[in-house]
């Protein structure tokens, strides 16, 4: 059976060269993303950077701990506290100590923008180690010292306006330091920087680790002495580079689950195709005596030599391209500048075997097929396919398409909100893609016939003879309609998924606001000052409801910490200048000693009280006051200015009262935010929408991008395969048209025809995969209270079907313009 497995790939290469570069790819593909994969289970080890040379660190611990009977959980803490004045005085009797402060300071250099940097005191410059460059250290208030990188600006001598908490001064750069590439720094004095921001962040003690240990023992918990690799806990961002690996590992992850699945309709799809093309071969050897067994065995050895060749180039291929791959995740913002691919050897092994197995396993189902070829076949020539669905094929279908629509109805019963999860839309529409492909002899024929319903009536014949062509080899239709299938459904059921929630998302965000306009910090992630706050509200005419942006954290069932987003508002101006959507309880009812929860919190009555930790860690038992609807997850909590757990103002939703006028309203507020000289910007509440609503981010565009073009080229590899096959099988045909009078051009323009219309075929029934997906969307986003359309990615859709058709067509055209360079009487007259 070996041998002739290898005569048979050798005699009809032309038929196995497609799966072997779709499968070398696929193996390729899963290789790289599985290196890839590999260098996401560990951050590189990187030692403390802001405090490396300061022997003893004392900070606030800013983690949230919670006993629970599972043992401790932790969450981060949205505000770290300071450390209190009566220890850092303990401290300092042990040894000298540097107090280090953090506070923001907006720099406004002329014609440069808005620059967003971390203020520090000088002295604990020394603890990173910083070294002057040029200059000297800060010795007077209004003197600065900056970190000056390869896109900074900021040199010696210059002069520039910044704001601070404690308000708007001039600095002068005495001094710049190198960039370490953890942040942008702004050195000032000690005494001004004590004056800036009194509280001690961290202290620095230089000092033994063990009395310092007793000394903070003693005066109670909740801070932490880190020393060595843990002084990295007190860097900015200590876990940046792990949760940025989290997010490559899920991406990676997903695109390696659609490549082997790609991979294995492809090649599965190419061996079935390949042995309804040979069954008057296989009618040849049953009547020269082979058994079915014989027949089985030797298309899985053909299977098995195509995989090992071609999972070898494709672990040559993963071995090169993980490196190009890496390069590109960090290009497009995806992975961390340092990532790269580590010496893990196993993500090809793993490749190899996997490819060899879906080869194997591809044409496992097609060998029973060939096994019960009888050896009458030998005499057929009919060109018209018959019993092109098997009863296991029925069935395999039917339980297909029942469990992914199974799998979506539960979720909308059950749980609406699993419906829109990340993982869900991924992978809930492979379910459903592989039953309309299993079903795709059974509905090219119909869909053939309606879709070339109006070609066929026009004047010519080509028209007639493509959909006759394509109605009799309802094998070779399906086999090229499938990558189709696969390549359309996917396409527009993530692309349109992600977009139809990110217009839902902004539907939310413009229902809620009601606020003639909005007033927000020049960048993000700042607070607004105290004196603009104040100025605001002064502002005759304005209703002003200040919010600050804080988190609440739950324990649920009596083992899991859960953190919600929550705003800190003013009850009293909530509901004149926003509209959230209600479902049980009142807004007006919200006051210090309750809440606002939505309906995901397991405890959604009104009145029952549930016990939270605030932002800053503080327990405290609040009443709910209301209960808001789900929606797509924006609908977070709502406290007061009390529980903010100490976060500073950063948005002022602002309505003109009924007397006023809007103009003079508006002007105010440009006033007030023109003389803080922050580049704090008053909108309207349209202008604010718009910005705030979560639009695609271009970190999802390009992951799904990647997933989509790893598709893409699977499928455009066995679309290009599975016609130079057909078409080259069908050389005979060609010749008697010919024979009968037709023209080369004439032939072409009927196979390119018929090509185009096999591709539309799968089109809509990969547009139809992709309407049950979005109309499941819809319903989970309805359930959930949300009424927003369904955004249909036409563009990038139709893109794919027409490049689809191009390939179609020149696959189809160029093996048959070369097969018809022979004259068609030699043609004619070939046999198998």
């Amino acid at each position: 059976m070996l041998m002739l497995a290898l005569h048979g790939v050798r005699t009809r290469w032309v038929t196995f060269v497609g799966s072997f570069v779709a499968l070398a790819l696929g193996v390729g593909l899963i290789a790289a993303t599985g290196l890839a994969l590999a260098a996401t289970f560990s951050a590189p080890d990187k030692g403390p950077e802001r405090f490396a040379a300061a022997p003893v660190v004392v900070r606030a611990d800013d983690q949230l701990r919670v006993r629970t009977a599972n043992g401790v959980r932790t969450r981060p803490l949205a505000r770290t506290a300071p450390v209190p004045p009566a220890l850092v005085t303990e401290l300092a009797a042990l040894g000298r100590t540097v107090e280090d402060r953090t506070f923001p300071v907006d720099l406004a250099a002329t014609g440069q923008g808005i620059e967003p940097r971390t203020g520090h005191p000088w002295s604990v410059a020394a603890a990173a180690p910083y070294r002057l460059t040029s200059g000297r250290s800060p010795a007077a208030p209004g003197e600065a010292v900056v970190t000056a990188g390869p896109g900074s600006h900021l040199r010696t001598g210059d002069r520039v306006r910044a704001t601070t908490p404690a308000g708007a001064t001039t600095l002068t750069v005495v001094g710049t330091v190198a960039d370490r590439g953890f942040e942008s720094a702004v050195f000032l004095g000690d005494e001004e920087a004590a004056r800036i921001s009194p509280a001690v962040d961290a202290l620095v003690v230089h000092a033994d680790a063990t009395a310092v240990r007793d000394v903070v023992a003693r005066a109670g918990g909740g801070m932490d002495v880190l020393t060595g690799d843990g002084r990295r806990r007190a860097d900015p961002g200590p876990d940046r580079d792990a949760e940025a690996l989290v997010s490559v590992n899920a991406l990676l992850g997903t695109a390696a689950g659609i490549t082997l699945f790609v991979s294995v309709s492809v090649v599965a799809s190419t061996f079935s195709f390949a042995v309804a093309q040979r069954r008057r071969e296989f009618g040849l050897l049953r009547t020269a005596g082979a058994t079915p067994g014989q027949i089985r065995r030797t298309v899985v050895a053909e299977a098995a030599v195509v995989g090992v060749l071609a999972s070898a180039a494709g672990w040559w291929l993963g071995a090169a391209g993980a490196p190009l791959l890496a390069a590109r995740l960090v290009d497009a913002g995806l992975a961390p500048a340092w990532f790269a691919i580590g010496e893990q050897t196993w993500p090809l092994h793993t490749a190899f075997w996997t490819g060899v197995v879906v080869a194997t396993a591809g044409a496992l189902a097609a060998s029973f097929r060939a096994g019960r070829t009888a050896p009458t076949e030998v005499l057929r020539e009919a060109a018209v396919d018959s019993r092109t669905m098997p009863v296991s094929r029925w069935i395999l279908a039917a339980l297909v398409l029942l469990t992914g629509a199974g799998l979506l109805v539960t979720a909308l019963v059950l749980d609406p909100g699993d419906a829109l999860g990340r993982k869900a839309y991924i992978t809930r529409p492979l379910l459903l893609i592989v039953g309309a492909a299993l079903l795709a002899p059974v509905l090219a024929g119909p869909l053939v016939r309606a879709l070339t319903w109006l070609p066929a009536r026009l004047p010519g014949a080509t028209g007639v003879l493509a959909r006759e062509n394509a109605s009799a080899g309802v094998r070779r239709t399906a086999a090229v309609a499938a990558p189709v299938v696969i390549t359309v459904a996917l396409t527009a059921s993530l692309l349109g998924t992600v977009a139809t929630l990110a217009e839902a998302k902004a539907t939310e965000v413009r229902t809620a606001t009601t606020a003639d306009l909005v007033v927000v910090p020049g960048a993000e992630g700042r607070t607004l000052p105290p004196s603009f706050v104040e100025r605001v509200r002064a502002v005759e005419g304005a209703v002003a409801g200040v919010s600050r942006s804080t988190a609440v954290t739950v324990l649920e069932e009596g083992t899991a910490l859960v953190t919600s987003e929550a705003r800190a508002v003013d009850p009293a101006r909530l509901t004149a200048v926003s509209a959230p959507p209600v479902v049980a309880g009142r807004l007006t009812d919200l006051d210090d000693d309750s809440i606002v929860v939505n309906e995901e919190w397991l405890t959604t009555t009104v009145g029952e009280r549930v016990t939270v930790w605030l932002g800053d860690g503080r327990q405290v038992s609040l009443r709910i006051a209301a209960v808001l609807a789900t929606g797509t997850g924006s609908n977070g909590v709502y406290v007061t200015a009390r529980n903010a757990g100490g976060a500073g103002a950063d948005r002022i939703d602002v309505a003109v009262a009924e007397a006023a006028d809007p103009g003079a309203v508006a002007a105010a507020l440009r006033t007030a935010a023109e003389a803080e000289g922050t580049g704090i910007r008053v909108l309207t509440g349209a202008e604010w929408a718009a910005g705030a609503a979560p639009g695609m981010s271009d970190s999802t565009r390009a992951g799904l991008w990647l997933i989509l073009s790893m598709a893409l080229l699977c499928t455009g590899i066995a679309l290009a395969n599975t016609l130079v096959t057909a078409t080259t099988d069908r050389v005979r045909d060609l010749a008697v048209l010919r024979l009968t009078g037709a023209s080369v051009p004439q032939v072409l323009r009927l196979v390119a025809v018929e090509a185009v219309a096999v591709v539309t075929v799968g089109a809509v029934i990969g547009a139809g995969v992709a309407a049950v997906n979005l109309a499941g969307v819809w319903g989970a986003l309805a359930l959930l209270g949300v009424r927003s359309g369904v955004v249909v990615p036409w563009g990038t859709t139709g893109a794919v079907i027409a490049a689809a058709a191009v390939v179609a067509a020149v696959s189809a055209v160029v093996p048959a313009a070369f097969a018809l360079r022979t004259r068609p009487v030699e043609l004619a007259g070939m046999r198998e």
